[in-house]
Order: structure tokens, then C-alpha cells, then sequence
């Protein structure tokens, strides 16, 4: 129960535009979840299904034969990189929500200024401080989603070359 009045918190010093961050961040863990849920779960048994039907031609070294291994590796290919230009497009926004919420942060410090007529050095340094908070949490999103989405592209490179190399030409 601290850890929400905590996160509460926080959302309550970095403003609004954190809310959108984390339903960004949700979004963007929900598809690499379930990237490498089926990386891991689902596609190991998808290649072997193609394997086995690829060991069971006996024609696999015609014109024709390359043409379904070729495609076969593309719908394989296809198959894993499901979701990734989303993922990434995802992983963009979350430093340009921060930027918005730098932006409005210090839109609220100028006007709560012009509104009391002070220029009181520690209003100034409270308002900084909310403004900075949206940023460094759309960078920390960014990077989390950075990091394990290039560990997932470099899987899925992987797994499209070994399903070539067993789909050998005799």
C-alpha cells in the first residue's frame, strides 16, 4: 500500500503528462512481454512444425523447393518480428511525453510567476524540479524498452538464421 501513495506521489510532483508516460511504459512492457512469450513458448514449436514438413518433402533442391523454404523463413521471419515497429515507435514517445511535460511544467513556474509577480529564487528551483521529473522518467521508460527490445530484434535475427540453417538443401 506505500509503494501507491509512494507512486502517487511522485505522479503528483511530475504532473499529468506521467500518467501518460506510464500508460506508454504499460503498453510498451505488455508487447515485449508478450514478444518474448512467444519467442520462447510458441515459436520453438512453429519451427520444429516447419522442419519436420520441410524433412518431409522429397523434392528440397528444385527452383520450386527453394521458393517455399524461402517463404516458409519469411513467414517465419514475419512471425517474430510482430510488433516491433510498434514496440519502437512506443520506446519514441515516451522522451517526447517527458518533453511535453517539461514544457508544461515550466509553462505552470512562468505563469504561477507572472501571476504573484515574484521572481523568488526557490519558487523557481520548486517549479525546475516538477518540470525535470516527466523528462528523467520518459528517458528511464525509453532506455528500459531500448535495451530489451534490441536484445529482442538480435533473438529473432538469430532464430530466422538458425531455422534457415535447418532447413538444409540436399
Amino acid at each position: 500500500m506505500e509503494l501507491i501513495y509512494t507512486i502517487l506521489e511522485f505522479i503528483g510532483k511530475g504532473g499529468w503528462v506521467l500518467w501518460w508516460i506510464g500508460l506508454v511504459l504499460f503498453l510498451m512492457w505488455t508487447f515485449l512481454i508478450e514478444r518474448y512469450w512467444f519467442i520462447y513458448g510458441q515459436y520453438p514449436k512453429e519451427a520444429r512444425s516447419i522442419i519436420a514438413r520441410w524433412n518431409a518433402r522429397e523434392d528440397q533442391t528444385s527452383w520450386k523447393a527453394k521458393q517455399i523454404r524461402d517463404a516458409w523463413i519469411s513467414i517465419a521471419r514475419e512471425a517474430l518480428n510482430q510488433r516491433m515497429l510498434l514496440i519502437k515507435t512506443l520506446i519514441a514517445i515516451c522522451p517526447l511525453l517527458g518533453l511535453l511535460g517539461t514544457v508544461t511544467g515550466m509553462i505552470d513556474v512562468f505563469d504561477g510567476m507572472s501571476g504573484q509577480g515574484s521572481g523568488s529564487a526557490r519558487q523557481m528551483a520548486g517549479g525546475i524540479f516538477k518540470a525535470t521529473i516527466p523528462t528523467m522518467a520518459g528517458m528511464v521508460a525509453a532506455l528500459s524498452g531500448i535495451f530489451f527490445s534490441s536484445r529482442l530484434e538480435q533473438t529473432t535475427y538469430v532464430k530466422t538464421h538458425q531455422l534457415a540453417d535447418n532447413l538444409s538443401h540436399h
